[in-house]
C-alpha cells in the first residue's frame, strides 16, 4: 500500500487548512479547490448513460462495430448512441482537437440522415461516424486521455452579467474560470448561457468556432439539456486555444453602434427576389469589411434577418458553383472537404440556426460577420484575390446542352453514373435540369444522401449534406435548387477517395462503412 511521506502529509494538511480558512469558494475563485490536493482530479461522470459513453471511450476500433451492431439488436436506440458519442468526444478532446471537433461535427447530421433512410438501413450513418470518432479517441489514448473534468460553479455577484464576464476571462486565456462561469450559467436557463457565449463566437467567426458551437447547442435535443455545460464548454476551449480571426469581424461592435442594431427590434420587411440576388452578388464582390457594412445596413433598413441570412447563404453557394482549378491552396477541381464554398456553406447555416435563438443583439452580429466570413472566404491576401464573382457558375450552358433526358428516373440514372464517374459538372449540369423540369426534390436527394453516407468526404460529408438540406428548405424557390446543384458537385468530388496521413486513397468507402454494411446483413 501507498503511504504518504511526512513531507507530503504535511503538504496536504496544509492546503486543507488553507481551503478552511479561506471558505470553498473564495479559494475556488482563487484557483485553490479540493482538487489541489489530488494528483488524478475525480473523471467527470454522466450517469446512467456513463457506460455507453465509456465503451465508445475505450473499445479498440477493431472491435467497435460488432458490439454496437449487438446493442442495437438488443433494443438500445441511435439517439442514445449519438448521445453518448458526443459526450465521450466532448470529454476526451474538450474541442479543442482538430480531427476530434470534426468527427463531434458529424455526429448530429448523422443521426438526422438516419431518419430520410429506410428502417434497416438507418444505422449506417451513425455506424460510419462512431467508428471514426473512436478511432480519434484511440489515437490519443482513449479513457486515458480525458480534456474535461468536474468544475464547480462560481458565485456570480449580484447583478453581474455573465456574458461579460465570461468574455473578458476567455479574453485573458483563463480557462478554468471561464468554464466555472459558463457552469454558473448554465445552472439556469441554457438560453442563456448560449447567448453569453455567442459574443466571443462572433469575435472569431470563422468555420469551427461558428459550427461547433451550434453542433453542441443543437446535440442538447438528443444527449437533454442536463449536459448543456459538458458540451457548451467545448466552445469556451476552442476559443480560448484558437486565434483564427475572419477579417471584419472586428468591426462587428461598431457597426452595432452605428446602424443602432442594439437598442432596437431588428426589422421585418420582407425582400423580394431581386434584393436576395443583389445582396447575393455584394456579398461576392465584396471584401470582408464591406460585406459587413452591407448586412449591417440592411438590418437597419428593417430587411428580416432571415432574408439576409438566405442571401448570404446563396453567396456561400456560389463559391461552391464558380470554384475552378486555379484557385492556389485548394486541391485542383477537388470541392469536397475543407474548400472555401464547403467552409462558407457550412459557416452561414450555423449563424443562421443560432440567429434563429439568439437575442437580437446576437443575431444581428452572427449575420454581420457570416457575411464578412463569406466575402474572405474568396480573398488570398489583402491584394490578391480568387475573384470568384467573376467567374461563371456551374453548369454553364455548354454542360447543360449535353444533358439530353427528360424523365425524372432516366435524369437520376444519369446523377448517379455522373457521381461515380467523379463528373462533377455533369452531376450539377443534370440536377439543374431536374429542378428546371420541376421533377419532386426527394429522388435527387435520395442519390447524393446515399453517397453522403459512403463516402469519406474529408470528415465534411454529413455535416455538409445537412447544410444543403436545411439550406434547401430555407430558401424561396426561385433560387433553391442551386444548393443542391452544389451539394451534386460536391458528391461527384468526393467519390471514392478517402483521406489518410499519406493523402488521398481513390476507388474506397469511408472507413467502417463497409463493414458495418456486412454487420447488419448478417
Amino acid at each position: 500500500m501507498y503511504r504518504h511521506s511526512r513531507r507530503e502529509f504535511i503538504a496536504d494538511v496544509s492546503r486543507g487548512m488553507l481551503i478552511a480558512g479561506l471558505g470553498p469558494t473564495l479559494a475556488a475563485d482563487l484557483g485553490i479547490s479540493s482538487a489541489f490536493a489530488e494528483e488524478d482530479p475525480k473523471p467527470l461522470s454522466f450517469g446512467d448513460i456513463e457506460p455507453l459513453v465509456s465503451l465508445l471511450q475505450s473499445t479498440p476500433t477493431e472491435k467497435l462495430l460488432p458490439l454496437l451492431v449487438q446493442r442495437l439488436r438488443a433494443g438500445i436506440d441511435l439517439r442514445r448512441l449519438v448521445s453518448a458519442a458526443a459526450l465521450a468526444n466532448a470529454r476526451t478532446f474538450g474541442g479543442t482537437h482538430y480531427q476530434g471537433y470534426h468527427a463531434f461535427m458529424a455526429l448530429l447530421p448523422a443521426h438526422q440522415m438516419a431518419q430520410e433512410l429506410p428502417e434497416a438501413e438507418q444505422p449506417l450513418p451513425v455506424l460510419k461516424v462512431l467508428y471514426r470518432n473512436t478511432s480519434f479517441i484511440q489515437s490519443v489514448g482513449g479513457a486515458a486521455h480525458e480534456a474535461l473534468k468536474p468544475v464547480q460553479p462560481v458565485e456570480l455577484p449580484p447583478g453581474a452579467r455573465g456574458g461579460e464576464l465570461l468574455h473578458e476571462a476567455e479574453r485573458r486565456k483563463e480557462t478554468d474560470r471561464s468554464e466555472r462561469i459558463l457552469a454558473a450559467l448554465t445552472g439556469g436557463p441554457a438560453e442563456n448561457a448560449l447567448d453569453a457565449l455567442l459574443p466571443e463566437i462572433a469575435d472569431r467567426g470563422d468555420v469551427h468556432t461558428t459550427v461547433l458551437v451550434w453542433r453542441a447547442w443543437a446535440m442538447l435535443d438528443l444527449a437533454g439539456r442536463q449536459h448543456a455545460h459538458t458540451l457548451l464548454r467545448q466552445s469556451v476551449r476552442h476559443c480560448i486555444t484558437v486565434d483564427s480571426r475572419v477579417a471584419g469581424a472586428e468591426q462587428v461592435p461598431a457597426l452595432l453602434d452605428r446602424y443602432h442594431l442594439v437598442d432596437r427590434p431588428l426589422g421585418t420587411r420582407e425582400a423580394d427576389d431581386a434584393w436576395v440576388d443583389g445582396m447575393c452578388r455584394t456579398v461576392l464582390r465584396s471584401s470582408a469589411q464591406q460585406a459587413a457594412e452591407a448586412a449591417a445596413a440592411a438590418l437597419a433598413d428593417g430587411f428580416l434577418p432571415e432574408h439576409l441570412g438566405e442571401a448570404i447563404s446563396l453567396a456561400a453557394n456560389q463559391l461552391v458553383l464558380r470554384q475552378v482549378e486555379d484557385w492556389p491552396g485548394y486541391y485542383g477541381r477537388r470541392v469536397h472537404g475543407d474548400s472555401m464554398g464547403v467552409h462558407a456553406s457550412d459557416t452561414i447555416n450555423a449563424w443562421r440556426n443560432l440567429a434563429r435563438i439568439a437575442s437580437p443583439r446576437n443575431r444581428a452580429a452572427g449575420l454581420i460577420v457570416g457575411a464578412a466570413n463569406i466575402a474572405q472566404s474568396h480573398r488570398v491576401s489583402e491584394d490578391r484575390r480568387y475573384r470568384g464573382h467573376e467567374k461563371e457558375p456551374y453548369p454553364t450552358k455548354e454542360h447543360l446542352q449535353r444533358v439530353k433526358a427528360t424523365d425524372p428516373q432516366a435524369l437520376l440514372r444519369e446523377l448517379d453514373g455522373a457521381i461515380r464517374e467523379n463528373d462533377q459538372f455533369r452531376a450539377c449540369a443534370v440536377v439543374h435540369r431536374y429542378g428546371e423540369l420541376g421533377f419532386p426534390p426527394r429522388g435527387v436527394f435520395d442519390v447524393l444522401l446515399g453517397y453522403a453516407v459512403s463516402e469519406d468526404g474529408r470528415l465534411h460529408a454529413e455535416k455538409y449534406y445537412r447544410t444543403c438540406v436545411e439550406e434547401f428548405a430555407t430558401t424561396r424557390p426561385a433560387f433553391r435548387w442551386r444548393h443542391l446543384v452544389g451539394l451534386a458537385r460536391v458528391t461527384a468530388s468526393e467519390f471514392g477517395y478517402v483521406n489518410d496521413k499519406r493523402g488521398d486513397k481513390d476507388g474506397q468507402r469511408a472507413p467502417g462503412y463497409e463493414e458495418a454494411c456486412r454487420l447488419l446483413r448478417t
